[in-house]
């Protein structure tokens, strides 16, 4: 792992917290705040299924936003919650199976239900910093 930066926890710091999203709920904007209402400064998506009426995506290499319409099927959501707020990406699939992914921005509405898992870990901070190397806030780890 040359040059790779890691934490390690023990499982027993582990806590889950699932959250079912109601239609027309915000997918970021209540993950976020789940989260903010925790005390744990680290967390991750561990699962989630559900619909949007669309998405609101960041794609590789662009500065702005694209609307993906709806409906929408939720194919897969990962990534990291820090203090700083969540780095989320997000595959959809719309009703004829294409599917679209990319960095998950406010404004993706529930449509039907959204069920999410968050893993919640104590004793670690994830935090964002700005990394020279890439010129964006990247993830790092402490003890918290």
């Amino acid at each position: 792992m040359s040059g790779a930066l890691s934490a390690t926890w023990p499982g027993g710091a582990m806590r889950f917290l699932a959250l079912r999203l109601l239609p027309g709920e915000d997918l970021r904007g209540a993950l976020q705040a789940a989260f903010a209402a925790e005390p744990e400064a680290a967390g991750f998506v561990a699962a989630c299924a559900g619909s949007l009426d669309l998405a609101h995506l960041r794609f590789a290499g662009r500065e702005g936003g694209s609307a993906v319409p709806g409906p929408l099927e939720i194919v897969s959501l990962s990534g990291s919650f820090s203090t700083e707020g969540p780095h989320l990406h997000l595959t959809v699939a719309d009703a004829e199976g294409a599917v679209t992914g990319g960095h998950l921005l406010e404004g993706s509405p529930v449509r039907t239900t959204a069920e999410v898992v968050l893993g919640l870990a104590s004793g670690v901070e994830f935090r964002r910093e700005a990394d020279a190397r890439t010129g964006y806030s990247e993830l790092f780890f402490g003890r918290a």
